[in-house]
């Protein structure tokens, strides 16, 4: 197995002067439920390189034990500093792709051209295609083969308003998660604020929020 993981190289959280970027427990569950299982994986973002940690994730009370792992291991880090520029990267190379969230995609990767063609490929190849917390903000402008939103008609879930209401960032982001998604015409469900939550859908998988990180993963590694 192959699997894709899509990071964002934004680190500006709108023009608050505060950093932002992937969020380290959303990369480092998944990581690890791939890793364990045999998988090879492949990191990636639009400028190649380091992509930006959310600083916020390394809040002692966002730490788990994947997040500990990840932090000691220095392969992982070492991928993770290395990682390939997202323009040269094929579909045909991996038999998934999952993206992590932090507040980051919703800059870049919502609107990166080749995020946006690597996904509808994906998607048209017949392999699953999962996205967590605010990593669904890149099915934004995806289409699929009828020209309607990738996400139209299909069971989804994404950050949840109330949960961007409650870390104060409703303002900050330039567009709300379920909104989109909604407005996309996705078929929004969501469970308790911080709750893991996670709908398949076919080959789409997303979750909710960062407790859903774990079960995305294992919902992409079923579909394989």
């Amino acid at each position: 197995m192959k699997i894709l993981m899509v990071l964002t190289s934004h680190d500006q959280l709108g023009d608050t002067g505060k950093k932002t970027g992937f969020w380290l427990e959303e990369l480092a569950a998944p990581y690890y439920i791939f890793k364990d299982a045999g998988a090879e994986i492949t990191m990636t973002s639009p400028k190649g390189g380091q992509p930006p940690l959310d600083p916020k994730s390394e809040d002692p009370d966002s730490q788990t034990e994947s997040t500990e792992r990840f932090q000691k291991d220095s392969e992982a880090q070492e991928a993770l500093a290395n990682t390939t520029p997202l323009a040269d990267v094929k579909q045909e190379d991996y038999d998934g792709v999952f993206y992590p969230g932090g507040h980051g995609p919703l800059w870049d990767l919502a609107e990166d051209k080749d995020s946006i063609a690597l996904i509808e490929s994906f998607y048209a190849a017949g392999k699953p295609v999962a996205a967590v917390c605010h990593g669904p903000g890149v099915f934004r402008h995806t289409k699929g083969a009828d020209g309607e939103p990738l996400v139209s008609s299909k069971r989804v879930t994404g950050f949840a308003n109330s949960e961007e209401d409650a870390v104060e960032l409703t303002e900050v982001v330039p567009f709300l998660v379920e909104d989109m998604l909604r407005a996309n015409g996705g078929l929004y469900t969501k469970a308790e604020d911080w709750q893991s939550h996670v709908v398949t859908d076919g080959q789409l998988i997303t979750g909710q929020n960062p407790a859903s990180s774990e079960e995305g993963a294992k919902a992409l590694l079923g579909r394989l």
